[in-house]
């Protein structure tokens, strides 16, 4: 007689066979798929009580094989956890290398700024110095354009004065001096005084320091405030001083000055 497969209960070694943790599956369709069967078959023992040998030897091959591909999801995860671990490691230092690049380079654009800056406030300091420069330079040039006139106009005077000086003392040397006669005449009774004998002729010039504006007005032709004005920066020492001391143009001058005198 042919010897069946003896029916093995294995309710007592299910209960000391270890449990798989179904928490960590990985997520992988297979070890689901394998758990489920391992899950029918124990509800399938569970309601008839017990299986064959070569049954329960099945299903404990695929419990062991689920729980190697259990191991190894859990390897593999937590070479990617470790990963994970390493690449947020890295992650936080490149962070940190670009926060101080950051930095470095803010740093930098704030010398360059202040740089800058200090460079355009040095231009614009010697731009206002250029210009201030140019300016004296402008006045220094009109001052010495006024004073080279005004150095002409005291070369004309001065050799005006010379000439009417070399004028007046030509005409004091000019004036013959009386004769004396070898012989003395009789007296006469009616004998002339010495200043009867040489009289001096009348002087037709007005003297610009002693004569009244109205009397100037009025001879010379000026107006008013000119013979004003001519009083007013009385005395003159030479005729000259009447355009050095801007109390007449030139050209007036030149009209009177053969009518004037200054002599005190």
């Amino acid at each position: 007689m042919q010897a069946h497969p003896r029916p093995v209960c294995w309710m007592k070694e299910l209960r000391a066979a270890p449990i798989a943790d179904t928490t960590h599956s990985g997520g992988e369709a297979r070890m689901k798929f394998r758990w489920m069967a391992a899950i029918v078959m124990i509800g399938a023992v569970s309601m008839v009580g017990c299986v064959t040998q070569s049954k329960y030897e099945e299903a404990m091959g695929d419990v062991d094989s689920a729980k190697s591909e259990l191991a190894l999801a859990r390897t593999q995860k937590n070479a990617l956890e470790q990963q994970v671990r390493t690449l947020k490691d890295l992650n936080v230092k490149s962070g940190s290398e670009a926060q101080l690049a950051r930095d470095e380079l803010e740093r930098i654009q704030h010398g360059r700024d202040k740089e800058r800056g200090g460079v355009e406030d040095r231009a614009k300091e010697l731009e206002a110095h250029t210009r201030q420069l140019s300016a004296q330079n402008r006045a220094l040039r009109h001052e010495y354009e006024d004073v080279k006139r005004h150095n002409d106009t005291l070369k004309s005077l001065v050799a005006r004065y010379q000439k009417e000086l070399k004028d007046q003392s030509r005409s004091a040397t000019g004036v013959p001096a009386p004769s004396v006669s070898s012989v003395n005449p009789a007296p006469s009774a009616t004998s002339v005084p010495p200043a009867m004998k040489d009289p001096q002729p009348l002087s037709s010039s007005m003297n610009v320091n002693k004569a009244s504006a109205g009397d100037m007005a009025l001879v010379l032709g000026l107006s008013q405030d000119v013979a004003d004005r001519i009083v007013t920066n009385r005395p003159y020492r030479v005729k000259g001083e009447l355009v050095a001391k801007n109390v007449l143009p030139k050209e007036t001058f030149d009209l009177i000055k053969e009518r004037i005198s200054v002599s005190p």
